[in-house]
Formats: C-alpha cells, sequence, structure tokens
C-alpha cells in the first residue's frame, strides 16, 4: 500500500513540472533549466580573478572575480568538480562559503542546483555587461581534518579550488586573467606568465581555466629558485619554499642530481612537452603533504630537512620529484582519452590509469636512479619489498588489477581495515610498476637487448617537442606503440595481466626473473633495504603479517597472515611478547626464537580489552631481497644505469 501511495505521489509531481528541460522541486524558488553541456567556442571576454591571500592565521582565501556576460537571462556557474591528477569528484565544495553574486551593484540571488551541488544558477539582470561573484575559500586548520594548505610561513594555491566558471563552454576557451595578493615579503613559484609583481600583489597574464587549474602556486617567506638546467632551450627550475629559512642555504649543494633528472628525461623522451617546467617544493612538516602533477609544474612537498640531512631523506622524498616529473609527459601531454574531458565537473573515466600512473610509477622509479637521487642498491630494494608485497596479496583472488583504476571514484583515496584484500592501496600504480618491467625485459630479451622500453617511450611520448596541447590515447595506441619497440601480441600481455583474477592468479613477477634475479628473503635487510624501508625494524609483514607503529599498535594485517590466523586486527596494542614489556626489538627475537619452537606469545589491548594470543609461525624474520640468477644478463642493473646518449 505504501508503495502504490509513494509512486502516485511522484507521478503527481512529474505531471505538474514543466515541460521545458527544467530540474527542481516545488519548494525551489524558481525552477532551473538543465545545466548546458560544454561547447567548443570561445567564452566572450576575459574573466578577472582575484586572489587574496594573506589571511595565513585563519587560514581563509577570499575570491573576486569579475566575468563579462552578454545576454540577460539564465547563466550556470560551476565550481570545479573533476580536479587534475585527482582522478575522481574531489572538488571542496563543502569548504566554500559566503557565495555572494552582484551585477551593476545590485544583489543577484543564485540557487543551488538540487541535482548538482556544484552548480549555481542565477538570472543576469538585463542591462548588465558583467557580474561581480565573491565567496571564501575556508582551507583546513588543521591536519586533523584534511591537508593544510595555509601556514604562518607558506601557502600553497591550488586555483582550480578557487574558481567558479560559466557553464556551456569548454574550459580551454574561457580566458582568465588571475591576479593574486600575498603576504609582505613573501615571493612565489608558478608556472604562469607573471605581467608584474609589486607591493605584494602578483598579476597574471590571461590563461584558460583548463591551465590555470593545472598551475598552482608555492609561495612563502623563505623562497628560492635554482635553475636546474642552466642554458637549456626550455627553462626548467626548482622553487624552494621552507619552514625556516636556513633549509634554502644546503639547497645549492644538492642540485646536481635534479639537474641529471633532467638530462636524463631528455634522453629517454627525446622531447619537451612544455614551454616551461616549474618544480614547486615545500620542505616543511607544517603544510601539508602533496605529490601532484602538472603539465608546466608539479607540487611536491618534502621532509623539513630533506637538503640539509640529505643522507637521512626518505626514499619516497628522493622519488618524488622524478615521477611528477615524468607525468608531464605520461598524463599530461599523452593523457587517456576517457580523461581528456571537456571542462572541469564532466566526468572522467580511469579505465588506463595503469598506464597514466602505473608506467609513471615505472619511469619515476627509473629515472631516481638514472639521475643518482637513489643509488642501485636502494632501488633494488624498492623493487623487492614491491614484488614480495604482492606476491603475497590475496586481493587477487576476487578482484583484477584492471578493476584497481576504479577506486577513487569509487572513494577517492579510501582505506579499509584490510587493504590487501579490498586492494584499496593504489595497485594500479604500484602492481603495474611490476608489469611495466615485465613488458622492459621481455623487449630485452626478445631483442637481444638492442630494443627496451625506452624505445617505446621515445616512440609514444616524444612526438612533439614544446607542445603543450594534450594528445589523447587509447589502449590500441599503446599496443601500437609498444609493438614499434618489438611486435609481440601487445594486446594479450596486457589482458592477461590486466585481468587477471581466482585463486590461481598470480602477481606479474615475471619481469624480475627476465632480469636476471629472483625474490628472495633474508632474516637481516642490508644497508641499502634500511635506508628504503625505515621502519624495518617494526615491519612484521613477510613474517607474521603486520607492521608495528612506534607505540606497539598493530597496523597493516596482511589477509590470511598467522596474525590474521590468530584473530588479530588493526586497533590492538601489544602489551608484552612472552611474558616481557613490548617492544620491537623484543618481538623480532622472539620470532627468531619461535623457529627452534619457542613461543610467540603477546598480551595485546584493545581499548579496556586484553587478550593473550599465541602465533602458530616458525618461518623466522623475513626480508625481501633481490638474489642474483647466475650466468644471467643484469637487465636490471642496465635498466636502472644513466643513459649516455
Amino acid at each position: 500500500m505504501k508503495r502504490l501511495i509513494l509512486s502516485a505521489c511522484v507521478a503527481a509531481l512529474l505531471t505538474a513540472l514543466p515541460a521545458a528541460a527544467q530540474v527542481g522541486t516545488p519548494a525551489l524558488p524558481r525552477a532551473l533549466p538543465a545545466i548546458p553541456a560544454p561547447a567548443a567556442q570561445p567564452y566572450p571576454g576575459v574573466i578577472r580573478h582575484h586572489v587574496d591571500a594573506t589571511d595565513t592565521e585563519r587560514k581563509i582565501i577570499r575570491v573576486r572575480q569579475t566575468i563579462p556576460v552578454t545576454r540577460a537571462g539564465p547563466m550556470v556557474l560551476l565550481y570545479p568538480k573533476y580536479l587534475p591528477g585527482n582522478h575522481a569528484a574531489t572538488g571542496p565544495i563543502q569548504l566554500v562559503a559566503g557565495v555572494q553574486v552582484s551585477a551593476g551593484g545590485q544583489r543577484v540571488e543564485w540557487v543551488r542546483d538540487p541535482l548538482d551541488p556544484y552548480a549555481f544558477h542565477i538570472e543576469v539582470p538585463a542591462g548588465v555587461s558583467e557580474i561581480e561573484v565573491a565567496f571564501d575559500y575556508l582551507s583546513q586548520l588543521s591536519p586533523s581534518q584534511w591537508r593544510v594548505l595555509m601556514t604562518p610561513e607558506m601557502l600553497n594555491l591550488q586555483f582550480e579550488k578557487l574558481l567558479l566558471y560559466p557553464a556551456g563552454y569548454a574550459h580551454d576557451g574561457i580566458m582568465v586573467q588571475t591576479s593574486v595578493r600575498l603576504p609582505d615579503g613573501w615571493n612565489y613559484g608558478v608556472a604562469l606568465d607573471t605581467e608584474t609583481f609589486a607591493g605584494g600583489e602578483a598579476v597574471f597574464a590571461p590563461i584558460s581555466v583548463e591551465m590555470l587549474a593545472d598551475s598552482p602556486m608555492f609561495a612563502g617567506a623563505h623562497y628560492g629558485v635554482f635553475d636546474l638546467d642552466p642554458g637549456g632551450r626550455t627553462q626548467v627550475n626548482m622553487h624552494v619554499v621552507a619552514d625556516e629559512a636556513s633549509e634554502l642555504d644546503a639547497v645549492e649543494a644538492r642540485l646536481e642530481p635534479f639537474r641529471n633528472l633532467v638530462d636524463q628525461a631528455d634522453r629517454l623522451y627525446g622531447v619537451r612537452p612544455f614551454d616551461r617546467y616549474e618544480f614547486l617544493v615545500a620542505t616543511t612538516d607544517r603544510l601539508g603533504g602533496i605529490g601532484l602533477e602538472h603539465h608546466r609544474s608539479s607540487e611536491n612537498t618534502l621532509e623539513a630537512d630533506m637538503f640539509s640531512d640529505w643522507d637521512s631523506a626518505p626514499y619516497g622524498d628522493l622519488e618524488l620529484l622524478p615521477h611528477e616529473y615524468a607525468h608531464s609527459w605520461n598524463g599530461k601531454f599523452r593523457r587517456p582519452a576517457d580523461q581528456a574531458t571537456p571542462n572541469l565537473n564532466t566526468p572522467v573515466q580511469n579505465s588506463l590509469l595503469w598506464v597514466y600512473e602505473g608506467q609513471t610509477q615505472y619511469w619515476g622509479a627509473v629515472l631516481a636512479a638514472r639521475s643518482e637521487l637513489v643509488t642501485r642498491e636502494m632501488a633494488l630494494a624498492n623493487l623487492a619489498w614491491t614484488a614480495a608485497f604482492y606476491d603475497a596479496q590475496r586481493g587477487r583472488e576476487w578482484r583484477a588489477l584492471q578493476d584497481t583504476v576504479n577506486q577513487n571514484l569509487l572513494g577517492y583515496r579510501s582505506s579499509t581495515p584490510w587493504a590487501t584484500w579490498s586492494r584499496t592501496g593504489g595497485d594500479y600504480y604500484r602492481e603495474a610498476l611490476l608489469m611495466w618491467l615485465d613488458a622492459d625485459t621481455l623487449i630485452r630479451e626478445a631483442t637481444r637487448d638492442r630494443r627496451s622500453l625506452d624505445d617505446f617511450a621515445r616512440a609514444f611520448f616524444g612526438i612533439e617537442d614544446g607542445v603543450w596541447e594534450p594528445r589523447p590515447y587509447t589502449f590500441d595506441d599503446v599496443v601500437a606503440a609498444l609493438n614499434v619497440a618489438h611486435p609481440h601480441d601487445w594486446a594479450g600481455f596486457l589482458r592477461e595481466r590486466l585481468d587477471a583474477v581466482g585463486p590461481q592468479a598470480e602477481a606479474p613477477l615475471d619481469g624480475i626473473e627476465r632480469g636476471g634475479y629472483r625474490l628472495a628473503f633474508v632474516e637481516a635487510p642490508d644497508a641499502a633495504y634500511r635506508r628504503v624501508r625505515a621502519d624495518w625494524g617494526r615491519d612484521f609483514l613477510f613474517s607474521l603479517g603486520f607492521t608495528l607503529t612506534a607505540s606497539n599498535s598493530i597496523t597493516n594485517v596482511l589477509w590470511g597472515s598467522p596474525a590474521y590466523e590468530a584473530g588479530l586486527t588493526q586497533g590492538w596494542d601489544i602489551v608484552a611478547v612472552n611474558d616481557t614489556a613490548a617492544s620491537a626489538g623484543r618481538l623480532r627475537d622472539a620470532v627468531t626464537a619461535a623457529k627452534d619452537g619457542g613461543p610467540i606469545r603477546l598480551i595485546v589491548r584493545n581499548g579496556d580489552r586484553f587478550r593473550t594470543v599465541e602465533i602458530a609461525y616458525t618461518g623466522g624474520l623475513r626480508y625481501p631481497t633481490l638474489e642474483r640468477i647466475a650466468g644471467t644478463r643484469d637487465r636490471l642493473g642496465d635498466i636502472l644505469t644513466p643513459r649516455r646518449r
């Protein structure tokens, strides 16, 4: 009965709506027209866009826009929803407040679209040539909420979060002139062209909405810019903002590997798909962490003492800039066709993220070694851990690698207590890296090491020098370029690995053996592994099946591991090991002693609950390593060696 009554109500409501393509309910102040689809026509005039970023204490960014209009009537303003590099609908509309629209000095009321909260409907009054739009962006106050964008020393402006733009036009046809007011004495790095910078206010040359959204700014009180390609054919700079001014003094002495990076990328790809490139770098423990690609720049946060304590720099920091730089070629210049959308509110599709992110993960690791940001031994240690992780991961039993590209659309960077079962750990990055290593070593073996994936990179990415308009690609384009490097059933090769699923499906590890190594385990890791895995002493992933935090909390429990079988989960704290106060060292000793029949008995606590758990495991400590196969060519060494031409 309730179902029949509800259906009748819905039918009556639909009948009452106007026949035109409108949305809304009688609760709205007026019926709303449909949001116009983006059309390939230039927007009339240039939008003036001003950002006031001086309120670093309250972390409020104030935006003012002047938008030309040519006719009265309905108009829709859009807030960007699908942000570049996020691969999902992540535009933080919930942080936009105080939206006001006016025309000719009179207030213009807006109505939010009931089906799309990123769209604001207005009625442009007759007789006006422009409208004024103002709003505040309430950036996060602490990292407990989300990523911090402003500190008293520095800020990160991401213009796609600070913009409303007119619907009905492709974003490459809407021109914007941006100006930014910074705190007194600050300087900045950005890939926009500066027209003037005086009194703390920078005015930039007009640029399309598409490229403005792809051109973030790092600014700060402690700032330096460093040329990474002196005398080169295009500018490549590294802009550094720091928590402390003293950190800038250490940068100059560490530039050589970053200059090597620029050189090695030239030798790999053959062209530069940009007119300039700006590495935006923050050395900080106050600004929120980020590594995000853009076509002519990248956003990178590193440890606060990255340059002054170089020998302790985390492996991830050393590999970050190579990864983001490689994205200028892969993901920006050449980008998946289903991500080449006409505006920032058209849904993206991620079917080729195993190329966009996966191959970039591969080249980022390779370029880090070739540029000597990391040693060959460190690169091999990182590869060993990656191979061991995916060899142990059980999620492939139900979910293929191809399906993991949908993860951001399922829930952006979401995590679960059982990441190795749900496959929410960015597998299209790291497992795809193993697939591309497999492809590289196959080409090398089949051509007697005369050809390699480097030849694919040049054929696929190295096609137009200095051009920074996107060149979309499809699955078939990838296959065709692989066949340029070496004729093979590449479609079958890729599909076999991308679609592998079920109890018998295996991680793509053939590239390691073809590369002259085999995956093995040792009880004591070497210095390179300890550098790469700084928490190695608390890592029991490949033995008991979990890692420990510094406070002895269990995390990252491996599905199907001895810890899993013992009923342990994330959230339990280890209080005692074999009746002695817990520590990572005592747990390592207990794992070693258990090889000879000793117990592994833990007292664990979760809130007010205590348990005594015995883990049935006798395999000893296990840390992954790559072991050379005698009499084989060291192809992994070849891949990681700097190119000389």
